[in-house]
């Protein structure tokens, strides 16, 4: 986890990875934040997940409780109804202090990356912003198969978000999608091809969506989608074209079972 100041009034967090050490991190960055930004003038948070492949799920869950205070996190649902396994906010977690919340995900945002975008979006605690994520949202199990014979890697259950989207193969559509401008040299390789793409993939009905742009300029002046968040939390944010366009908060973010 890295974190600073964006221009004084803004609290920039990114996320490369979920390992045992993130959530703290996380917290630490929150709490440093608050004590450095003075309330009156502080924005809010970008959490930078993008190009973040996943990891451990207990962290992504703790990373959301960090930012809501009840509700659904996310579920894991196997073949039967017994197989299925909620996990629920602690009203202790939150201590975001009600601050927005801006999270920014693009075609490399798989796993833990896409349970965070989507609980966050479905409580609407966060505005989403980026390219679709990469939809992988399959639980799967290591098997030892004994001596040297290696490993079975079997499916055992899918996630899904508070209001019961399903992430295989479909990912999280961003609220804002916003494309970057891609150097010459890159186009045509910056896309992942995404979960729904990978040969022997566990199918996911008829609306199964490929990949997205998954560049991230490294020159943050020329980072649109940075540059949105920031936007977005001033309350200066104007749709440029087309690929800019929000949805319509009631149509994009269905209703979380309480």
């Amino acid at each position: 986890v890295r974190s600073h100041k964006q221009d004084e009034d803004i609290g920039y967090i990114r996320i490369s990875q979920f390992n045992e050490e993130t959530s703290e991190g996380l917290r630490s960055a929150i709490q440093k934040f608050q004590q450095e930004i003075p309330a009156d003038k502080f924005r809010g948070y970008i959490v930078d997940l993008r190009n973040n492949p996943g990891g451990l799920l207990d962290q992504s869950i703790q990373v959301v409780n960090s930012f809501i205070d009840h509700g659904e996190i996310v579920s894991t649902r196997g073949r039967t109804a017994d197989e299925t396994q909620r996990y629920n906010a602690r009203a202790s977690g939150d201590i975001s202090r009600g601050k927005p919340v801006v999270v920014l995900i693009n075609g490399g945002s798989a796993s833990a990356s896409e349970i965070v975008a989507g609980a966050l979006q479905d409580h609407k605690r966060a505005t989403i912003i980026g390219t679709r994520s990469f939809g992988k949202g399959s639980v799967q199990t290591i098997i030892p198969l004994g001596g040297n014979n290696g490993a079975l890697r079997l499916t055992t259950a899918r996630y899904y978000t508070p209001s019961g989207r399903s992430i295989q193969a479909k990912g999280i559509d961003p609220d804002i999608t916003i494309l970057q401008d891609v150097p010459d040299e890159l186009k045509g390789k910056d896309d992942t091809k995404g979960e729904a793409s990978l040969k022997g993939h566990l199918k996911n009905g008829e609306d199964e969506k490929s990949g997205s742009q998954a560049y991230v300029p490294p020159d943050a002046k020329k980072d649109k989608q940075l540059i949105a968040a920031a936007d977005v939390l001033r309350g200066k944010f104007k749709p440029q074209n087309t690929a800019e366009q929000s949805k319509p908060a009631e149509a994009s973010k269905p209703k979380v079972p309480n």
